[in-house]
């Protein structure tokens, strides 16, 4: 959802509203699983606060990826890296989500939508961060 966020020109909270509604699960449940039942309450509320917040926070998140992608442009980044390392970074700042937990699923996605590469750079990126921003 935050991939696709940042294609829409909708404002978060409207993007993620209808995402989550019972028609967008009633029109992607045949060609998606994920998409044959909506999600529990407390997913829901998790996703929507997640999902809101990394839109909502993109360029401050940024920044911190800049900050610590030394010798990279957020720009030469592949949007996908850009999208879990801002998620991991949301849930550590706002979310109170453990840093352990963030950074394995960060590390998780990205082996499935990209490469062991990316993944070493990610999990480089979250160390610095962690060690700069949170246990300053």
């Amino acid at each position: 959802m935050i991939y696709s966020g940042e294609y829409s020109e909708k404002d978060p909270e409207q993007f993620v509203k209808d995402a989550l509604s019972a028609q967008h699960f009633e029109e992607l449940a045949e060609e998606y699983e994920l998409y044959q039942a909506a999600p529990p309450d407390n997913q829901l509320e998790y996703i929507t606060r997640l999902v809101t917040g990394v839109l909502t926070h993109g360029p401050e998140l940024d920044t911190y990826i800049e900050k610590y992608a030394v010798g990279w442009s957020v720009s030469r980044i592949s949007r996908m890296t850009k999208c879990i390392l801002r998620m991991a970074m949301y849930e550590m700042l706002y979310l109170q989500i453990p840093v352990g937990a963030s950074v394995n699923e960060a590390l998780l996605l990205c082996k499935k939508y990209e490469s062991d590469q990316a993944a070493s750079f990610i999990n480089g990126i979250l160390a610095s961060f962690i060690k700069k921003e949170l246990t300053a």
